[in-house]
């Protein structure tokens, strides 16, 4: 199976590149920030890249993607409703070397090239000292695309993993008038509605705004399992001079949940034989929810001036509630009655609060009668974090295995909430970096990062004081062969501060280490054709790795040395105007202390693909397929357990009813295969089965 895929991702990239039929870039291809004078490279309303799409994404320099020496995804628009990718979820696990670990129905953890990716943004602006935890499902309907920065990025987040740093771009007011809606329905009465609203507010367009909403009502596969999610933004751009914009916005997703999982199914017996169990099975109750509220508030100064240069300043105010009633399955049921498997339960309201302001100036300069580019910034912000318990100490007992879909476990008694969290962190950095121009061919990118965190209050007990700074350096090179292949390689240190504790509730220290990228970047037919290879070696010492669970379900965590060795190959092209096709592989190595193998539930090898074609002459009918394949996985319960490996596809169909009517329809998991969502924790479940959804678009 491994060679057979390898070899056809080899066969499919010779074939993109020699195949003088290729007419525009796929509609995935990795781009990024899109410039208004690339309309005229469009396939099918995605705008193509090449040489002429530029990104800041990587070092906050405007470059475009050759002369950028690290791999940027995008997804946009068309993917996200050709494929029904409401979830960012769904979103991420189409994106080449990103793997999707859904731990729970309402925690959901992501990685890549072996570490978790704990970086995340929105315009380009993140939260310190994420956990890199998605709580609840965040819906892509406020976004016009989302950007993947994959390996190290401490240019622009200054911490985080040598993973990949995902930035969430919004939708923004329009110059024209626009409004779109679509209603849709799917299996397990999966109700969904949106509305977008945009345009200018004044007869010469210098106030604009946008309004969205999105509401989705579903049920699920799983037992008890309920999910009801709104969605609000609110944009106002005002053009205060022909130089100066200021926008300001609000968001709010709140989402809530019923028969939620916290943890997920013993996997074995008491015997360690495996349990088959329905893929609808849980070992949630009806009386259990987890209600999450997360709203953003910005505000966002843009001055150009007249010699190139740029001034961009942004206050951001972020606010996540949760409040969770929990029930957690422990210990493994016996074989021949099926008991034996006990619970406890919790309530956990808290509230996080986050304060960040961010600026930076970028512009070109002269040096040595060639131009270069120089960006300058500083952020600084202040984040509280506080977290109630109130713990039942009553001991749940479930029914039998084969009972679960039919009898559930009682609800317990609470003895009252006490506030078992207190955290303040204050981060500040100050950044820079130019991109050199030595020759026509060769360009050099240089920057660093000088960091400072502290922090105070307690978690559980224990006080969690922490006072550390590290300064990082960037560099890297891409050299131009010819007009078509282009040389890259990078180099920057990786530090991480780390929200996990160890056994003693105490704060594992940061994690720090090195990363190496190298690769080549290619355009052909007119830069209508982009082919990537990247070599990747990252190192990481004291970095969190799973130790065990204390009482109340909470984990601690150990630091380990990792070190990740890996490569990947991505292709995105059309082979007609109307065939669009896209494929990436991703092959690593993940070794801890001794050199062995460690985090053995990430995959080594993954491939993703997908493709699209169009019939103009059939009311633009589009069919498509997207594929995802992984290896095996593995981890230890009472024995160890591995997931073969397994492919996934899903199918979709679309064809314009009017010409301002759209109906497209989604087939997930077309095989109906069986699968399980994860094997990160020692517990996991059944992803769903075949799926089907019908979605109808409206412009107006």
């Amino acid at each position: 199976m491994t060679t057979s895929l390898r070899g056809l991702l080899m066969v499919g990239v010779a074939f993109l590149a020699v195949s003088s039929s290729a007419a525009a870039l796929a509609a995935d291809a990795p781009a990024a920030a899109v410039d208004a004078n690339t309309a005229e490279n469009q396939v099918d309303g995605v705008v193509v890249t090449g040489a002429r799409t530029r990104t800041s994404a990587v070092t906050g320099l405007d470059m475009s993607l050759r002369e950028t020496p690290q791999s940027v995804t995008i997804l946009n628009q068309a993917r996200i409703k050709d494929f029904g990718l409401t979830s960012v979820n769904d979103l991420l696990a189409q994106v080449t070397g990103v793997n999707v670990e859904k731990v729970e129905t309402d925690r959901t953890y992501y990685n890549s090239r072996g570490f978790d990716i704990t970086n995340f943004q929105v315009d380009g602006i993140g939260l310190p000292l994420i956990w890199g935890i998605q709580f609840g499902d965040l819906d892509t309907v406020l976004f016009d695309r989302v950007e993947v920065v994959r390996g190290a990025n401490s240019m622009m987040t200054g911490t985080g993993n040598p993973s990949a740093t995902v930035n969430y771009v919004r939708k923004r007011p329009t110059d024209t008038f626009k409004a779109a809606g679509a209603v849709q329905y799917g299996s397990w009465d999966d109700y969904r509605l949106e509305a977008d609203v945009s345009g200018p507010l004044d007869s010469s367009g210098s106030v604009r705004g946008r309004l969205i909403y999105a509401n989705e009502d579903k049920g699920s596969y799983l037992d008890h399992y309920h999910v009801n999610r709104n969605v609000y933004a609110g944009l106002l751009a005002l053009d205060v001079t022909s130089k100066l914009t200021a926008t300001i916005g609000y968001s709010l997703q709140d989402n809530r949940s019923r028969g939620v999982l916290w943890g997920a199914l013993p996997l074995n017996y008491s015997d360690g034989t495996f349990v088959d169990y329905p893929r609808s099975a849980s070992t949630s109750a009806d009386w259990t929810y987890w209600n999450v509220k997360d709203q953003t508030a910005f505000t966002e100064l843009d001055y150009k001036f007249d010699n190139g240069w740029q001034f961009k300043a942004t206050g951001t105010y972020k606010r996540f509630n949760e409040n969770a009633k929990l029930l957690y399955a422990y210990d493994n049921p016996d074989p021949a009655t099926g008991l034996g498997v006990k619970g406890m339960s919790g309530i956990y309201p808290s509230k996080y609060e986050s304060y960040i302001l961010d600026a930076y100036a970028s512009g070109p300069f002269q040096l040595f009668g060639r131009t270069h580019q120089l960006v300058i910034g500083g952020q600084t912000s202040r984040s509280t974090g506080k977290e109630w318990e109130n713990f039942s100490e009553e001991t749940i007992i479930y029914p039998a295995v084969q009972d679960w879909g039919s009898a559930q476990p009682g609800e317990p008694t609470y003895p009252g909430a006490y506030q078992a969290s207190d955290q303040t962190d204050r981060l500040s950095r100050l950044y820079a970096a130019a991109h050199f121009s030595v020759t026509d061919q060769f360009k050099i990118v240089a920057g660093v990062n000088a960091l400072k965190l502290k922090s105070k209050g307690y978690s559980y007990g224990v006080d969690t004081p922490r006072d550390e700074d590290k300064v990082s350096p960037y560099v890297g090179g891409v050299y131009d062969l010819n007009q078509n292949v282009s040389l890259y390689a990078s180099y920057t240190d990786i530090f991480n501060p780390q929200s996990e504790v160890d056994a003693n509730h105490q704060t594992l220290a940061a994690a720090h280490g090195k990363a190496y990228e190298a690769g080549v970047k290619s355009e052909w037919f007119d830069h209508r054709l982009y082919l990537t290879g990247a070599v990747f070696r990252s190192e990481q010492g004291d970095l969190a790795a799973y130790a065990g669970d204390f009482p109340n379900g909470q984990s601690y965590y150990n630091g380990i040395d990792t070190k990740v060795t890996g490569y990947e190959l991505e292709a995105s092209g059309a082979l007609t105007d109307q065939w669009t096709i896209s494929a990436g592989w991703t092959q690593l190595k993940v070794e801890g202390e001794d050199d062995l193998p460690t985090r053995t539930y990430l995959p080594r090898k993954t491939f993703k693909a997908t493709t699209t074609y169009t019939f103009p002459e059939l009311r633009n009918l589009k069919v498509g397929a997207a594929v995802r394949w992984q290896s095996a996985v593995s981890m230890v319960d009472i024995v160890p357990v591995e997931q073969d490996a397994y492919g996934i596809v899903d199918l979709m169909a679309g064809i314009d009813v009017t010409d301002k009517v759209r109906a497209t329809l989604n087939v997930d998991n077309a095989a109906d295969k069986k699968y399980l969502t994860s094997l990160m924790w020692n517990q996991s479940y059944y992803a769903a089965p075949r799926s089907v959804s019908l979605r109808l678009d409206f412009a107006f």
